[in-house]
């Protein structure tokens, strides 16, 4: 997927005929195109997220759900009174929503009229972040299984992205910060220990928190991964797969993710110069640092900068 923020969104009639959906013959979209819900609009996000409206009128009708192999999250925006999830006795209202897990099964009793947004997004993306806003090792961690749950924060940002234009490049680049915020809130709220598999190996808490203090504060210079390796106290090849079991990311990719990260809050939040902007995270020149950028997220920082401050 090249530059998907600057590709267009995808037409529902081209995407349900052409196979753009995600992720696969057993997604949750292609599922719910099968029982003839209506997709209203869809579109990619970049960061492996995408995101759909739909509409679907049924007198009864039953909607299985077999290990789509991504997460999903669902939040009504009309409807959905009659509508209940199998063996649970709950029913859906606007603002309700469902969190489910990309190995989760699951059968739906759909009745009258509804109207709702899904958010779709891989496991290892939602999990990711988890060393930062968690404190905790993302392959600790799995997206809980719920079925419409309350959070108003989260019910919100739905309502905003209902609103938002998902058919401009400006437009796809506030949906996708959006929808990031929404996972950072599914994190904190709705993920769960994983019970699953056992954990061997990786850096120990402190040295985990160790490293990645220590490429907070030099994030600005060019860190090697020697340097790393002496922070954490270890030879570079067992730094290295200690480091990408505990962040799920090799050193190098996580070091970049965290400029690219550091970059955009820059832009978001200052109005400083982009060379200054450069500079503060660690890249070469202002040349260098919207190249990445651009590949990163298909567009220019000037260009994210004025999507993100209305300018």
């Amino acid at each position: 997927m090249s530059s998907p923020l600057h590709a267009p969104p995808v037409d529902p009639a081209v995407a349900l005929a052409g196979g753009a959906l995600p992720f696969g013959l057993q997604s949750v979209c292609r599922t719910l195109a099968e029982a003839n819900a209506t997709l209203e609009r869809f579109a990619w996000l970049g960061d492996h997220l995408a995101i759909a409206e739909w509409t679907r009128i049924t007198d009864e009708s039953e909607t299985i759900y077999d290990q789509p192999g991504h997460h999903t999250l669902s939040c009504y925006l009309d409807g959905g009174y009659r509508t209940e999830r199998q063996r649970v006795q709950r029913y859906g209202a606007p603002s309700l929503l469902c969190a489910l897990p990309g190995d989760h099964e699951s059968r739906w009793w759909v009745r009258g009229e509804m109207h709702f947004i899904h958010l779709y997004f891989l496991p290892e993306h939602f999990t990711q972040r988890a060393i930062r806003e968690l404190d905790r090792e993302p392959r600790e961690l799995k997206l809980a299984d719920r079925t419409y749950f309350e959070d108003a924060r989260v019910a919100a940002q739905f309502r905003s992205l209902a609103l938002e234009r998902w058919d401009d490049a400006d437009g796809r680049l506030r949906v996708n910060e959006a929808a990031h915020d929404v996972l950072s809130l599914l994190l904190r709220d709705q993920s769960t220990t994983r019970t699953d598999v056992p954990f061997r190996g990786g850096l120990a808490p402190a040295v985990r928190r160790r490293v990645r203090d220590y490429i907070d504060s030099y994030l600005s210079q060019p860190l090697t991964l020697g340097e790393l390796a002496n922070v954490a106290a270890l030879s570079e090849y067992h730094f290295s797969r200690m480091f990408r079991l505990s962040f799920g990311r090799a050193p190098h990719a996580w070091v970049a993710e965290q400029r690219l990260a550091r970059a955009r809050l820059l832009l978001r939040t200052t109005s400083l110069p982009l060379a200054q902007i450069s500079a503060e995270c660690g890249y070469a020149n202002a040349g260098h640092f919207s190249h990445r950028f651009r590949d990163a997220h298909g567009t220019t920082p000037n260009a994210y900068r004025r999507a993100m401050q209305g300018g």
